[in-house]
């Protein structure tokens, strides 16, 4: 089944600008609506710091500033999108409780597409992505300079069930690309797998794919992300591991790795 929903938060600040392009270079491939969704920061996660009184002086200035920032940068988003040339496409900016608002827009999205900086842990929009991640498992594209659908896509793949639900949600992108390449390291995995399995799942579905079994054990994601690179991939499909641990997320070590890596850009699913 085609994707139809794809959703891009916003902040209104410039990344937006490549958020917008990725999304809608996804909504293209499969006619789907295109969401922007600008979240500003909330005036009411900051109340509880204020204390008693919070209305009077400085404290009324800065929750004045923070609408007034979260008004310019909900202009900046909408010009933007109003800009794109994409027809199927909408926009909205969430108000208080922004992040309960922005959970159910991604919970009635296919998948959610951020930029490198939120991945990275950088930028206004870095916790929601470890939100989205984590505590929602939405299924999240990275999209790095240069991504685009269609092309070389490697699947890091050791038969658990993160990196399956990660190949069962990326199919529509799967049937789209031009090459297949399931990268497996067997003697780094903690369970016995065969790929050739994985194979027959994606054959089953009309996606051809070659299998690259790499040799050593010890850390495999460093060597997974290198052969990625090596066989031209410019998506991997990964899954997510880590642990929500007082509202943040800590990821496991194979998705540091791959979130702090240059390219290729990066399906995941938790």
């Amino acid at each position: 089944m085609d994707w139809a929903r794809i959703m891009a938060p916003l902040s209104g600040g410039e990344a937006d600008r490549h958020i917008i392009a990725a999304a809608a270079a996804v909504a293209e491939a499969f006619g789907a609506e295109l969401v922007c969704v600008h979240a500003p920061p909330d005036v009411a996660d900051l109340i509880p710091w204020m204390g008693d009184g919070f209305m009077g002086g400085v404290q009324a200035s800065a929750v004045d500033a923070i609408r007034d920032a979260a008004a310019e940068g909900a202009k900046a988003a909408q010009a933007l999108v109003d800009s794109l040339p994409y027809a199927n496409k909408s926009f909205r900016t969430l108000s208080s409780p922004v992040w309960a608002a922005l959970a159910l827009q991604g919970r009635l999205s296919d998948v959610v597409v951020f930029e490198d900086g939120a991945a990275k842990g950088r930028g206004p929009l870095a916790e929601v992505f470890q939100q989205i991640v984590a505590d929602e498992q939405r299924p999240t594209l990275v999209a790095r300079p240069g991504f685009k659908v269609g092309g070389v896509v490697a699947i890091a793949w050791d038969g658990g069930k993160e990196a399956s639900r990660a190949v069962r949600t990326a199919i529509p992108l799967l049937e789209k690309a031009s090459k297949v390449v399931i990268l497996t390291a067997p003697a780094a995995a903690s369970r016995q797998f065969d790929p050739a399995g994985l194979q027959a799942y994606l054959d089953a579905r009309g996606v051809k794919s070659e299998i690259h079994a790499l040799e050593g054990s010890g850390d495999a994601a460093p060597r997974l992300l290198k052969a990625a690179l090596e066989v031209g991939a410019e998506l991997m499909v990964a899954g997510a591991f880590g642990h929500p641990r007082l509202q943040e997320f800590v990821f496991g070590g194979a998705t540091r790795t791959f979130l702090t890596a240059a390219a290729p850009s990066l399906f995941i699913s938790h």
